[in-house]
């Protein structure tokens, strides 16, 4: 029988468009994250990132934790949960205090944050992150511990990740009805990044793709923190989908013709090799078919190829080229296709690795994979308790607040000045 969870227990739940997951774990003694229990069941209510069937998302969502309680042994109460959806966005607001040379206390920086919380302005969205990320002494930006040390000026950048209301709010609704409590919703880039990225990755400039099953999201990194992201609303799915129409087959088996003998890459020696293709047809009067594995190739390499010119577009809006930050990570379901990493590495023409969760004690090799950096990335998250902005009390203060990717290039142009 299942106890009740102690305390430090961290429950991690990652709603995708192909897969619900849970992850349970707990911080051990010398601070290292052990997986106690992990869930997954398909999922069958989302679509491209966003709830379509309330009632199917719940099932799943309870079926993913109960499983998960049932290895680890302990019933939890509460969950971390990923939002993945189009809509995210990401800013930076800047403010500034003088200081007039005396040494940096305490009660300045708790000042100072107060009032950053007031130069938030979420443009009717909702705010999923609001969190200090860079300090600034008389200009100088980078400063992660300003406490002690004297300035005429103190600054902070402050990340703001803010999405539609509505999509989180059915996203929090769906695990509610699972009758459990949502401890935040954290942003996919967010916690991805951090299962995955390394520091100095984080610091010098890094784009991180998530290729999952309905969406991939295109996240940059500099100065240790996300400085903007944009959202494609196509997937590793729809590569299903193109196979399954192309042989009159079904999802499923597209599904299994793409793991098992898919590839982003050609040889010549896959026009020879042949895969036999089951009908769509359940009845038994349809036959199947035989294709070429060359065949099989060329649909996936059709949607890659449009796939990733538009990520490719999206790297080129985020101001991701010249010689710093030439660094990509390909990671989510999608990543798991054979030779895809070396095609978007001649495609992109930078460095790519594929990125899988790691610094996890017991985690199981079956959620090893990048598509499950996610559910990773928001245990460790959580077990970073990291502060954020709106749980502070609000202090009316003057402010400087610089907008859109205007900002983002400017703290990326800091970032790069100072690393």
């Amino acid at each position: 029988m299942a106890k009740v969870a102690p305390e430090g227990l961290i429950t991690a739940l990652d709603i995708g468009s192909s897969k619900v997951s849970a992850m349970i774990a707990q911080k051990g003694d010398g601070g290292e994250l052990i997986v106690l229990g992990t869930g997954q069941r398909e999922s069958r209510g989302v679509k491209r990132g966003y709830i379509a069937d309330a009632d199917a998302t719940e099932a799943a969502v309870r079926e993913a934790v109960e499983q998960a309680e049932r290895i680890a042994g302990v019933n939890i109460q509460n969950v971390w949960v990923s939002f993945s959806a189009g809509g995210l966005v990401s800013d930076v607001a800047s403010i500034e205090f003088e200081l007039g040379g005396h040494r940096v206390e305490q009660s300045d920086i708790d000042a100072l944050l107060h009032a950053g919380r007031e130069s938030i302005d979420p443009a009717g969205r909702m705010v999923l992150h609001a969190q200090p990320a860079l300090y600034t002494l008389d200009g100088l930006t980078g400063v992660k511990k300003p406490l002690g040390l004297h300035a005429d000026r103190l600054g902070v950048h402050i990340h703001v990740v803010a999405a539609d209301g509505s999509p989180v709010r059915n996203l929090g609704l769906c695990v509610a009805n699972a009758h459990l409590e949502v401890k935040s919703i954290i942003a996919a880039p967010v916690a991805t990044g951090m299962a995955c990225l390394s520091d100095e990755e984080r610091e010098l400039g890094v784009a991180l793709i998530e290729m999952g099953a309905g969406i991939t999201n295109v996240s940059l990194f500099a100065g240790g923190m996300l400085v903007g992201l944009t959202s494609i609303p196509y997937g590793a799915q729809d590569i299903t989908d193109d196979i399954a129409s192309a042989f009159g087959t079904s999802r499923a088996q597209a599904e299994r013709l793409k793991c098992f003998y898919g590839s982003a890459n050609a040889s010549p020696r896959d026009n020879h090799d042949m895969i036999d293709v089951a009908p769509i047809s359940e009845d038994g009067q349809a036959e199947g078919s035989r294709i070429t594995r060359a065949q099989l190739i060329a649909v996936i390499r059709q949607r890659l190829d449009h796939l990733i010119g538009e990520v490719q577009k999206a790297l080129t809006e985020l101001k991701f080229s010249g010689p710093v930050g030439r660094q990509v990570v390909l990671t989510g379901g999608g990543a798991e296709l054979k030779g895809v990493a070396d095609y978007a590495q001649q495609a992109l023409g930078r460095s790519v690795r594929v990125g899988r969760p790691r610094g996890l004690t017991a985690l199981p090799d079956a959620h090893s994979g990048p598509a499950f950096a996610t559910l990773a990335g928001l245990a460790f998250y959580a077990a970073s308790d990291p502060v954020d902005l709106r749980s502070l009390s609000t202090k009316h203060q003057t402010v400087h607040r610089p907008k859109g990717l205007g900002a983002i290039r400017r703290l990326i142009a800091m970032a790069r000045a100072n690393y």
